[in-house]
């Protein structure tokens, strides 16, 4: 299980590794829903169960303002390769339902979509009434158009794309409070 667990995590890096090549496009969503589910596939065939040893982390996931989710439908899937236990609340969800979400099931991943800069007050709501431990990832345009909104509404990371946030998994970009054992 142990050698599992390691070439989970060199076959996630080397496709991170892929991904962020200065000579090639990121991949289409399409691209990356196939090689997930590839991964994926290849897991539960091999009996891996992902990067942590016991009690991996939760993420609960979903959208502020995204109708459509297909960046939270990757974030999920490559969670669930990476062996996460992933709940997903759905998308276009208010800010007191993720809040009683976070609050029920103590999660240790806050995953947000934001596309619109007028979410900036339900953020910092969302942040102020869930457990400060929590960790709030979050991507979306908005991020970009506007480099300080992170820090103002608390959020803890911003992922660019699915590379980043697995990145932030690893530690490469960010400091993951659990520890993978490697």
């Amino acid at each position: 299980m142990q050698n599992g667990k390691r070439e989970l995590q060199i076959r996630l890096r080397e496709l991170v590794k892929d991904w962020n090549r200065a000579d090639r496009s990121f991949p289409s969503h399409t691209e990356l829903e196939s090689s997930g589910r590839m991964l994926l596939e290849w897991k539960r065939t091999e009996k891996i169960k992902g990067l942590w040893d016991d009690d991996p982390p939760l993420l609960v996931s979903t959208t502020l303002d995204d109708g459509i989710g297909q960046g939270v439908g990757i974030i999920n899937l490559f969670s669930e390769v990476a062996g996460l236990r992933v709940m997903p609340i759905g998308l276009l969800q208010p800010p007191e339902k993720i809040i009683d979400a976070c609050n029920r099931n103590s999660p240790d991943i806050l995953g947000l979509t934001v596309l619109q800069f007028d979410s900036e007050e339900m953020i910092v709501t969302i942040r102020r009434e869930i457990d400060p431990g929590i960790q709030i990832i979050a991507g979306g345009p908005v991020f970009r158009a506007d480099l300080g909104f992170a820090e103002r509404t608390g959020v803890d990371f911003v992922a660019k794309n699915v590379a980043s946030f697995l990145e932030y998994l690893f530690g490469d970009a960010g400091s993951f409070h659990r520890a993978m054992a490697f």
